[in-house]
């Protein structure tokens, strides 16, 4: 993203970042361009709002681990309003972020409930837990690590989806797995949504032990 918006302060371009105020990704990009030159957007109805210079050329940049949905609902919004709107060749979500939220999406259905592993300040890990709810599961939590699920949670689950935002430890997760272990007979399946093997644990029956 900071290579971004050099290349769009290089070109004489507005700047129209994508993002949330006072994530470190977005504090770090605003700090390091030129004062005034960055105009942060963080919804739709702000998309819908901003004022528009006609007779300059924008760039936009997206936070990368922004929820995919929205960023396009957003984008969308300022296509129709500038005419003159410099994108990158390809989103800047990463691709670790895009899958989750698409895996997720995914597996939702099928589960009772769904865990995500993550930091309580990260902002994909929290979207993971309203898509798994958007996408039917009836309850789904952020936790930071094994010990922060609290035991009633798990009540009357059979199926849980597991998953963890995009800079989670791998070892948070399999932590969780194993503290599940001791407590439950697990069947784990990994679900693969994308070519290039991101991977999504999903333990598909669970029954008490004991």
């Amino acid at each position: 993203m900071h290579r971004e918006v050099e290349h769009h302060s290089a070109a004489g371009r507005k700047i129209i970042l994508i993002g949330h105020a006072g994530h470190p990704e977005v504090v770090g990009t605003m700090g390091q361009a030129p004062d005034g030159s960055v105009i942060l957007v963080q919804s739709a109805a702000e998309a819908a709002a901003i004022a528009v210079d006609g007779s300059v050329s924008y760039g936009l940049v997206t936070q990368t681990t922004l929820s995919v949905m929205d960023a396009e609902e957003i984008t969308a919004i300022l296509r129709r309003r500038i005419s003159q709107l410099h994108e990158a060749s390809k989103s800047d979500i990463c691709y670790a972020t895009t899958n989750r939220q698409r895996a997720v999406a995914a597996i939702a259905p099928r589960c009772n409930a769904v865990i995500v592993v993550g930091g309580s300040n990260s902002s994909n890990s929290r979207r993971l837990v309203g898509i798994a709810c958007d996408a039917g599961c009836r309850k789904a939590i952020l936790i930071e690590r094994a010990d922060g699920l609290a035991p009633l949670f798990l009540n009357d689950v059979s199926t849980l989806g597991i998953t963890s935002g995009a800079s989670t430890p791998e070892v948070l997760v399999t932590e969780l797995i194993e503290h599940l272990s001791a407590h439950f007979e697990l069947s784990v399946e990994e679900i693969v949504i994308a070519t290039e093997e991101v991977q999504f644990r999903l333990p598909v029956t669970a029954h008490r032990s004991g």
